[in-house]
């Protein structure tokens, strides 16, 4: 089970997280060091079927629910329910970057666009986007122990047309935009 920290680097703040796979998923928890905690659950098609994120102020629960994202968002004990056609939510959290990733099951060469319900900022605010995932490469780098592949995705926003790089070893982000994996307790699950 992975465990350990990663700096979200605009920001300056650590996120210490753990992830494990279960019967029929997966599961990655995080929690930040400005208070704001992640809780994705994936099944088996690493669909992401229950999402919590809460921060000081706002919070937000939901789910994929057939070809929709479904979610209530809300400020203490009121929310507002909302949905839209989506594959997923996209939050300020390494963990969804796997999630998206390992859903796709793209080969090397092989690009998918997909729509994502990106949550930002303090409020949570959701707002929908298009990205186009591209399985880049794999590379295979030497351990102590065993091989270690890692996957390079390029991922572009579609609406401004900006692509960044985000690299994968199974279930833990290695390097991805404004984030930088400081610790790792036990290896990834590269299964």
């Amino acid at each position: 089970m992975p465990k350990g920290s990663y700096l979200h680097l605009d920001a300056g703040v650590e996120e210490r997280f753990q992830c494990a796979p279960g019967p029929s998923g997966w599961r990655y928890v995080g929690e930040r060091a400005d208070g704001v905690r992640v809780d994705l659950v994936v099944d088996a098609r690493w669909r992401q079927i229950r999402v919590e994120v809460v921060a000081p102020e706002w919070w937000v629960r939901g789910g994929l629910a057939g070809r929709e994202v479904v979610w209530v968002r809300g400020s203490g004990d009121a929310g507002t329910e909302h949905s839209a056609p989506a594959m997923g939510f996209l939050v300020e959290s390494p963990g969804f970057l796997v999630a998206v990733a390992r859903s796709l099951e793209l080969e090397p060469g092989e690009a998918r666009d997909v729509r994502l319900v990106r949550l930002g900022g303090a409020s949570l605010a959701p707002l929908t986007g298009d990205w186009r995932w591209r399985h880049a490469e794999t590379s295979v780098h030497e351990t102590d122990t065993t091989p270690l592949p890692v996957t390079r995705y390029d991922v572009t926003d579609l609406a401004t047309g900006e692509v960044e790089e985000v690299h994968l070893a199974g279930d833990v982000v290695l390097d991805a935009p404004g984030i930088e994996l400081t610790a790792l307790e036990s290896p990834p699950n590269l299964g």
